[in-house]
């Protein structure tokens, strides 16, 4: 499996962004971390719980850092509810677009499958108890938690988990999760209230 890594330029605010191209993708190899859609509007920053609840219950945008710590979203990136991610006025900044469901599929089949992708789809550092990938593939996924819709942050070291774009009924949508204690990629169902990591995959 070859693949390569390298700079872009790009309209993130994160200079230090890179991409790396698997199989025919070419991914971003960092979460999102962007407050503002690509038209120039600011993304809600819903710091409290109160906050985030209450954009869930709007069907609004909203954002945060994994317990409201700016290091967790140096080292992660931000969470992003499903509105954010589906808003119109574009959460991926030009040139990229968050992946659909079939897009996660494309990935973790060129990685030989499901089950066995996540460890190649891990970083090599940074997971509880061992749980290290080997990164083969340079995708770089870091263990960045989760927000659950009623506001509390939960599984930072012990999960990652990404919205993919694609809707699964009015209440969910579809997302995949890299978990500590095995090498494989989990698709789910999410709510769309709960705040994920964001990964987006070159136009």
């Amino acid at each position: 499996m070859k693949n390569s890594i390298f700079k872009v330029n790009n309209e993130t605010g994160d200079p230090k962004l890179e991409d790396v191209k698997i199989g025919t993708q070419v991914w971003m190899t960092k979460n999102l971390g962007v407050d503002y859609f690509r038209n120039g509007d600011s993304i809600p920053h819903a710091a409290t719980a109160e906050e985030w609840e209450k954009a869930g219950q709007n069907e609004q945008p909203a954002w945060c850092y994994y317990d409201n710590v700016l290091e967790n979203g140096e080292n992660y990136g931000k969470l992003y509810n499903w509105y954010a991610v589906n808003d119109p006025r574009g959460l991926a900044p030009e040139g990229y677009h968050i992946p659909s469901d079939n897009e996660w599929k494309m990935l973790t089949n060129y990685l030989e499958g499901e089950d066995f992708s996540g460890k190649k789809m891990k970083s090599s550092s940074g997971w509880n108890d061992n749980g290290n990938g080997t990164n083969e593939s340079g995708f770089s996924g870091l263990p960045g938690g989760d927000r659950d819709y009623g506001g509390p942050f939960l599984n930072v070291g012990d999960y990652g988990t990404w919205w993919s774009s694609t809707e699964y009924d009015a209440d969910g949508a579809w997302g995949r999760s890299l978990s500590y204690h095995n090498g494989s990629v989990t698709s789910y169902k999410f709510t769309k209230t709960f705040g994920f990591s964001v990964r987006c995959l070159r136009d």
